[in-house]
């Protein structure tokens, strides 16, 4: 049986579905997009 740390270490990194860059991922975010798209839908 693999180990919580294992599991989690293995999963594969968030990806923004705007734009396909490597999401930054922070503990308490649950955000799909990156900051980039984020703040273009701000403006």
């Amino acid at each position: 049986m693999q180990s919580p740390v294992e599991f989690f270490r293995n999963l594969p990194k968030k990806v923004c579905p705007e734009c396909g860059q490597v999401v930054k991922e922070q503990a308490e975010s649950y955000l799909m997009e990156c900051d980039r798209c984020l703040s273009k839908r701000a403006e």
